[in-house]
């Protein structure tokens, strides 16, 4: 299985940035990794068991267990012991994992929405209500159907700065597709867009209604060559367009395309759990309001085939 090089170690000579808090941007140091992403997945589809995980997705050991430690340690999972002689465990998602259903289900939305697959299994969801069904993101309160432009953010009781992403050791997990989960389809569109850290930090910075390069780089604490590798990435993968805003020399804003800006409810997403379990003590750090309301937008994935809330119990594949 292929890897790319090491190419997120930061430029040494660039000091410690202290960034604006950020749930979303807190939830993405947890999971904005393809491997992570994967094994969460198969997580909701009943897989516990590391030889499993191992077989379906294809992983060298040795990366397996570092995220399925890096999982248990942060509280996603739990490890439950199943035979004693020799010594094994598997892993089970904890209220905290489980909790994620609603940001797999924003994921599937996108990828059926945009890349439809009659073969993958992911596309193929039944509802309790007997219908195989899209997700769609709801209001809580009011239970309109959500979009960017319905909404507005406030500084929070958590509003604070603190410093930027630190650098991961492990190399980077921008893998092509064809490297693996071959004859597997796993929302591999999704994860080539969504499974890199720093690429889901672009994308949620671009909610927040930046950009220019620069206005990323101050908000984000990343490298330049990093940052233009992620943007030249997302422009290729269809998320953002490049618009020229100045000429001599030419520079460039990145603003979302409709792709792009159907990313929302994974975005709304991570910023409910980002708030739920990641929260400082003061509270969270920016609040959303949804417009049509004038609620704090509570989000809800719910089916599109008759309104109601969809939860892992609630699911199937038809």
């Amino acid at each position: 299985m292929a890897e790319s090089s090491r190419t997120d170690a930061p430029d040494p000579a660039l000091p410690t940035q202290l960034v604006q808090a950020n749930s979303a941007t807190r939830a993405l140091n947890i999971l904005g990794d393809r491997w992570t992403l994967m094994i969460l997945y198969l997580a909701f589809q009943r897989v516990h068991r590391f030889d499993e995980f191992q077989s379906r997705i294809g992983l060298a050991r040795s990366l397996l267990i570092d995220r399925l430690r890096r999982l248990t340690t942060v509280g996603i999972f739990k490890k439950v012991r199943y035979q004693e002689r020799p010594a094994r465990d598997e892993y089970r998602l904890t209220e905290m994992g489980l909790d994620l259903y609603s940001l797999a289900l924003s994921i599937i939305r996108w990828e059926k929405r945009w890349f439809y697959d009659a073969a993958n299994p992911a596309h193929r969801l039944k509802h309790s209500c007997g219908k195989v069904f899209t997700p769609e993101c709801r209001c809580g309160h009011c239970r309109a159907v959500v979009s960017p432009r319905d909404v507005y953010v406030e500084e929070g009781p958590g509003a604070e700065f603190e410093p930027s992403p630190p650098p991961r050791a492990q190399r980077r997990s921008i893998v092509p597709a064809g490297d693996l989960n071959q004859g597997n389809p796993m929302l591999d569109r999704a994860f080539q867009v969504l499974g890199d850290r720093w690429t889901s930090h672009v994308i949620a910075s671009a909610f927040m209604g930046r950009r220019r390069f620069n206005d990323f780089q101050n908000a984000l604490g990343v490298a330049p060559n990093i940052l233009s590798d992620r943007l030249t990435r997302l422009v290729d993968l269809g998320v953002l367009r490049r618009e020229l805003y100045q000429q001599r020399p030419d520079r460039w804003e990145y603003r979302l395309t409709d792709e792009g800006r159907d990313l929302y409810p994974l975005i709304a997403e991570l910023n409910r759990w980002g708030d739920r379990w990641l929260a400082t003590a003061k509270g969270p750090p920016l609040i959303t309001y949804h417009r049509a309301c004038g609620h704090v937008l509570e989000p809800k994935m719910a089916c599109d085939q008759c309104g109601e809330e969809v939860t892992v119990q609630s699911v199937t594949q038809a």
